[in-house]
Order: C-alpha cells, then sequence, then structure tokens
C-alpha cells in the first residue's frame, strides 16, 4: 500500500526546536512570561490589532471575549450553521444560546440575509466564522451590527493569511480569535490568541484570562472577579514565535497547494473550490473541493475512493444543528453542500507527485 498521505500537519524546522529548548531552559522565574510577552507583541503587529492575548485555545478566547462582551443566560448569539461545535460550545457553556444560520452556496459562510432575519431582542452577539480560510461578508454584517446595536466577532481560528479590503481577518470586528491547534497553518501544538483593538475590552479579557486578577491588583492572590485559566505556556509561545518569523513562507505554501488543486480541479464542469473574491486572499488553510449535484458525487464515494488509496482525505463540517445536542433548524446549503463535499490534504511539505495523488482519485471518479 502507498505511505499514507496525510490531510495536514504542521512544519517545525531548527528554529523551532531551538526556541522552545531555550524556553525549556531559560524561561522560568522573572523570565516565564518572556515568549509570551514576545509572542502577543509580534502577532498583534502582524494581523493589525492593538491588543493580543495569548491563549490556550481558540475556544479559551472565544469563551472568554463573549464573556467580557456581556454573553449570559437568555441571550441569543448568531452563528453560521456550518461550524466545529468549538465556536457554540462557548456560548452555551456562557447560558446563552447558539442561533444557526444558513450559509452562502459559494463562501460556505454566514448568510448576512439570514442572519439579519434571525435577529431578536435577544440577540447580543454576532460571530463571523472565515470557514476553511474563506471570508465572510464583514461589510454587510458590520452594517447589520451598526444597525441593530450588535457586536460582530470574528472567528478566524481558520482564516491566519486570509484578508478582506486591506485588513487581515480577525481584526476587523469587536475582537477577533485565532487557533494554533497542530492542524492549522501556523501552530504552537494547541493555542490561541485573542485580538481586539477595544482597550477596555482588552483590560476585561486579560484579567479574565488570569483568574480574574486585574494586573494591577496589589494585593497578592487577590482575584477581582471570577475569570477563567486560558493561558498559553512559554514553551507554546516560543514555538509561536518561530512560527510567527516564517508566518509569509506557511501562508505562501498553502495558497501555493490551493492553487494547484484549483488549476486542475475546477476547469471540470460543475467541481468548485475555495472562492477568492476581488479584495479579498484566500488564506487557503483546508482546501475544499464541492461537486454540484448532476456530477453525482458523493461524499461517501469520495470517502471511499481516498479510503482505497490510503489519502487522508476530510469531511466537510456536518451542521451543527444535526448534532443531538442542537435543535435542528432547516439550513438548505448547510445539509446540502456537506453531503457533496470534501477536504483536501495540504501539509506544508506536500510535493507535486502526493497533490497529484490526490487530484487522481478525484478525476477516477470521472473515468
Amino acid at each position: 500500500m502507498n505511505k499514507r498521505i496525510l490531510y495536514t500537519k504542521p512544519s517545525i524546522t531548527k528554529l523551532e526546536v531551538e526556541y522552545a529548548a531555550d524556553a525549556a531552559s531559560t524561561g522560568w522565574g522573572d523570565k516565564c512570561y518572556d515568549y509570551i510577552n514576545r509572542f502577543e507583541k509580534s502577532f498583534a503587529e502582524h494581523i493589525g490589532s492593538k491588543y493580543a492575548i495569548a491563549t490556550s485555545s481558540c475556544t479559551g478566547a472565544i469563551h472568554m471575549g463573549l464573556s467580557a462582551v456581556g454573553i449570559g443566560p437568555g441571550d441569543e448569539v448568531i452563528l453560521a450553521d456550518t461550524n466545529w461545535i468549538a465556536t457554540a460550545a462557548p456560548i452555551v457553556h456562557l447560558g446563552a444560546k447558539p442561533v444557526f444560520v444558513d450559509i452562502l452556496p459559494e463562501s460556505w459562510c454566514l448568510d448576512p440575509d439570514e442572519v439579519e432575519k434571525a435577529i431578536t431582542s435577544k440577540t447580543k452577539a454576532i460571530i463571523a466564522v472565515h470557514i476553511y480560510g474563506n471570508l465572510c461578508e464583514m461589510d454587510s454584517l458590520l452594517s447589520i451590527g451598526r444597525r441593530y446595536n450588535i457586536p460582530i466577532v470574528e472567528d478566524a481560528a481558520e482564516a491566519i493569511g486570509s484578508a478582506y479590503h486591506g485588513k487581515k481577518a480577525g481584526s476587523i470586528g469587536i475582537f477577533g480569535t485565532f487557533s494554533f491547534h497542530g492542524t492549522k497553518t501556523m501552530t504552537t501544538g494547541e493555542g490561541g490568541m485573542f485580538v481586539t483593538n477595544n482597550r477596555d475590552l482588552y483590560e476585561k479579557v486579560l484579567t479574565l484570562s488570569n483568574h480574574g486578577r486585574d494586573r494591577n491588583q496589589t494585593r497578592q492572590f487577590w482575584p477581582d472577579m471570577v475569570g477563567f485559566k486560558y493561558k498559553m505556556s512559554n514553551i507554546q509561545a516560543a514555538i509561536g514565535c518561530a512560527q510567527l518569523e516564517r508566518i509569509d513562507e506557511l501562508i505562501s505554501k498553502k495558497r501555493e497547494i490551493l492553487s494547484f488543486y484549483k488549476k486542475h480541479l475546477c476547469k471540470i464542469e460543475g467541481v468548485s473550490m475555495n472562492p477568492e473574491p476581488e479584495g479579498t486572499i484566500n488564506g487557503a488553510w483546508m482546501p475544499t473541493v464541492v461537486f454540484e449535484r448532476f456530477l453525482g458525487v458523493t461524499r461517501e464515494r469520495l470517502q471511499e475512493a481516498f479510503h482505497k488509496e490510503n489519502i487522508d482525505a476530510r469531511v466537510f463540517f456536518w451542521p451543527l444543528s444535526s448534532q443531538d445536542m442542537f435543535e435542528e433548524v432547516d439550513n438548505f446549503n448547510a445539509y446540502d453542500i456537506p453531503e457533496r463535499a470534501i477536504n483536501l490534504p495540504s501539509f506544508h511539505d506536500m510535493n507535486l507527485e502526493q497533490q497529484g495523488a490526490v487530484i487522481s482519485v478525484i478525476m477516477g471518479l470521472f473515468s
């Protein structure tokens, strides 16, 4: 059998190892936050936000951010039905209700028209998730937010490298969040980042992130509120610093892989992949191919074909409302698209021969 082609894995070089080793050997005592501080400062500069807080996960960053903007019991938060549960879980943990709306058929992101229809007097936030590196219609969402006085939050877990009309994903809403899970374009193993341009919000999340201890509190072990423990470790931040030094290279490789797939697959009538509308840049975290119904290509056929060739392709996200813990909602695109789509392998060290093998599997469905 052919050597397995993984769908993703991180790009780790001597630089990451060197920084991690330095943090492990010297990053203690009064140096225990050195790499964390450096990582936060550098990441904020890269994204174009004034403030950044390194976290143990993107989920933790969302949880603290939503808490800081006042989300609580009885509130509603609107988000796309096409998502991983990590975006919805913090809403539930805060006692609020996630309201799932349909996605646009071209971008697979939040449909602004459906968002506006779903707004009630209980709506307290809208989360724009930039799925697979694709970008939400931020101008439309921000306009809705202004009209109804509802904050727009960006879940940019999958969108490092994506940009919307000159602004990097995550820097546009009231706050943004990122993931550095081992599958992402840049990684710290596990980890995330909270970013914002709002100083008051930054200070509140900073306090929440450290068990509710205000950084200006002079009394030792004195919390000012009940907070969370979502801090990133110094060793993780060291790896993040190294990855951030290589970020242009990492994003470029992802975009190169997506471009190669599109060149060969999108010439087939009825096949589409991650879009890049005028004025935007797609960070290309997860190349995804969608087949029109008339082609007769299903998720199950795709899984079977890739499994036979020992290729690790990944299913398109199931609708959150289809899962047992939530109430089913009639969102046509969110239910329809996953049945005829697949995520393709795109790890940084992937060569043309491996990409060719992936393409051959898909071409074989039409022979």
